[in-house]
């Protein structure tokens, strides 16, 4: 369990990684394992990089996929609209908002 991660999301502290190729600074709302035995960071990206053409917006991370992991030093205050805490990608969650 990444225990930079869970501070950051109790904090609701953005932070920012290296992912698919490009840098992505997210909200990060939720993490635990999914239901393939993955590590996943559900969060909203702000900033960065995308694959899929979408810059911004709700996206699932796998975390041994990140690699330059940071806190920015920048806080939300809202949760996103369409946030779901019981994440049904998860079957086990380690934290969330």
């Amino acid at each position: 369990m990444n225990t930079l991660i869970c501070d950051a999301i109790a904090l609701k502290q953005l932070i920012r990684f290296n992912y698919d190729g490009g840098y992505r600074i997210v909200e990060p709302f939720c993490y635990g394992m999914g239901t393939a035995g993955n590590e996943l960071l559900r969060a909203y990206q702000v900033e960065g990089y995308t694959k899929s053409g979408r810059p911004v917006g709700r996206k699932l991370f796998r975390v041994s996929q990140i690699t330059g992991l940071s806190t920015t030093g920048q806080y939300f205050t809202d949760i996103r609209p369409g946030y779901n805490p019981q994440d049904s990608a998860m079957k086990t969650i380690y934290c969330r908002v």
